[in-house]
């Protein structure tokens, strides 16, 4: 099995969604309707995404991500992930037998979102389930230089799945030399992690955003 595998989704990546609005002026002055239908549509998609947030980005669905295990470090763990469902309800799926073999001990999803968008956020919202055990969310930002660098926070999983809020203030560093709390503005790669004990891994991820 190779150490770092892209995933692939069924329904194939979507780029984000941008709006090419043209005005259409008939002989008479009339705008096309099918154009101002748009035209309405747009704008209360920009006052959504400057009033209240409502419109918080689903990195699940809009981003793209990458299985990892400790095999990269000698360790022994297996396991797979993959995209489940389609639209809306796509989810990804992280299962395997972790292993503190041979100084191992983890499996993971992880992707890169873009520089800064989590500026002057209060911490991560995810919607979850899994099979009763913990996992983790580690972060890494500027700050987080070797392998070994990074913040994480752990949540508990159940059969159904429930919305989690993990707050910035409370991801645990894993370094003395890291400062004490997370500089959020400079967050980038991010990874839903089974790790730390021999263990069966389920869990599934259908949302992750700021809020």
């Amino acid at each position: 099995m190779a150490d770092t595998i892209k995933l692939l989704d069924p329904n194939e990546h979507q780029p984000r969604k941008t709006f090419d609005i043209k005005f259409t002026i008939g002989v008479k002055g009339m705008i096309n309707r099918a154009i101002l239908k748009k035209l309405i549509a747009s704008t209360f998609f920009f006052v959504a995404l400057t009033y209240g947030g409502a419109m918080a980005e689903n990195f699940i669905q809009t981003s793209e991500w990458s299985y990892q295990a400790d095999t990269v470090m000698g360790g022994v763990s297996d396991g797979s992930a993959e995209f489940k469902g389609d639209g809306s309800d796509k989810f990804i799926r992280l299962t395997g037998e972790v292993s503190t073999s041979n100084n191992g001990g983890f499996i993971q999803v992880r992707s890169s979102i873009p520089w800064e968008i989590a500026k002057g956020k209060t911490g991560i919202k995810i919607k979850v389930k899994g099979n009763g055990e913990q996992y983790y969310l580690h972060i890494r930002n500027s700050s987080t230089r070797l392998p070994w660098h990074y913040y994480h926070q752990g949540f508990e999983t159940t059969t159904t799945w429930r919305e989690i809020k993990l707050p910035f203030q409370f991801f645990k560093k894993s370094s003395s030399v890291l400062r004490n709390l997370v500089k959020q503005s400079t967050i980038k790669p991010i990874a839903i992690v089974a790790y730390g004990k021999d263990h069966t891994a389920d869990i599934s991820v259908m949302s992750l955003e700021f809020y």
